[in-house]
């Protein structure tokens, strides 16, 4: 495995990849790898000739108070399992070298971002879709693959991919959940023993608007209502960031759950900040 830090050093060995015929699987990440990271890893592996992994936690996509300082890093162990997973080249810029101190050009999809996590990160997905663009140019990726946990963001990719033309297949795969239902997440390391033991309860509410949604009921009020009242029966200590249930595609809020319904939902406990999410119909 090749560890680049020079964005001109990578597309520089994208290109002669492609010259020779070879094609490239990208997976975007920000490190501190767990299971949902090695999964997006191995379906990209199957997926091309040559496996690109980029390691760069941007500092674009994180507001004045979130935790850009904080965020968890551990790029040696990284580093390990990129190459366990048969990344033929790991991307580990410094900020400096993906951003000029007079950078001045975003990429944005506003319809997609303006609510879900948008509407308390007002700027995330700004940050998202310049640096995932810029990754696309580099590498030249042929298909770049990422979790469903994070749904606006892939879907926010997606259109900002058609929109522009850009030649790439984008890939979801579904997310990655601890025995007892909890998404994985690098930020689950905030969590205080108490807070671990009950946040899958996020999860668990969640499966029962679908299960009431499976036995017909259509009502977004209700199935939000059924939600609220199990966390504040059972997640008593968690702040409700938002619940929300919108189209699958277009993120649009939905009046009834009749037809394709994707819930969403951030919910802060103690330090961190989970997101997770369920297709009550697709």
């Amino acid at each position: 495995m090749q560890i680049f830090t020079d964005p001109q050093a990578l597309a520089a060995q994208c290109r002669a990849w492609h010259a020779a015929g070879d094609d490239i699987a990208l997976v975007p990440t920000m490190g501190y790898y767990h299971a949902g990271h090695e999964d997006l890893m191995t379906c990209a592996r199957g997926l091309a000739k040559r496996l690109v992994v980029s390691l760069f936690v941007n500092p674009t996509q994180f507001g004045p108070n979130e935790d850009l300082a904080a965020y968890p890093r551990d790029a040696e162990r990284d580093t390990a399992i990129a190459a366990a997973h048969g990344a033929d080249a790991l991307f580990m810029p410094e900020p400096g070298a993906m951003y000029a101190p007079d950078h001045a050009t975003w990429v944005e999809v506003p319809q997609l971002a303006k609510g879900l996590c948008g509407a308390s990160r007002p700027i995330h997905f700004r940050g998202v879709c310049t640096v995932v663009l810029k990754l696309l140019l580099l590498t030249g990726a042929d298909v770049a693959v990422f979790g469903e946990k994070d749904w606006q963001q892939q879907a926010i990719i997606r259109r900002m991919v058609r929109d522009l033309n850009v030649p790439v297949r984008i890939v979801a795969r579904p997310t990655t959940r601890e025995a007892d239902g909890l998404a994985m997440s690098s930020r689950n390391v905030y969590l205080t023993p108490g807070e671990r033991a009950a946040a899958p309860q996020i999860r668990a509410a969640l499966l029962a608007a679908r299960e009431a949604a499976a036995d017909g009921e259509t009502d977004v009020a209700r199935l939000r209502e059924l939600v609220l009242r199990h966390w504040r029966e059972h997640l008593p200590g968690g702040e409700v960031d938002y619940l929300e249930i919108v189209h699958p595609e277009s993120l649009e809020p939905l009046e009834s759950a009749d037809g394709p319904a994707l819930m969403a939902c951030a919910v802060r406990l103690g330090k961190a900040r989970l997101i997770d999410n369920i297709l009550l119909r697709s």
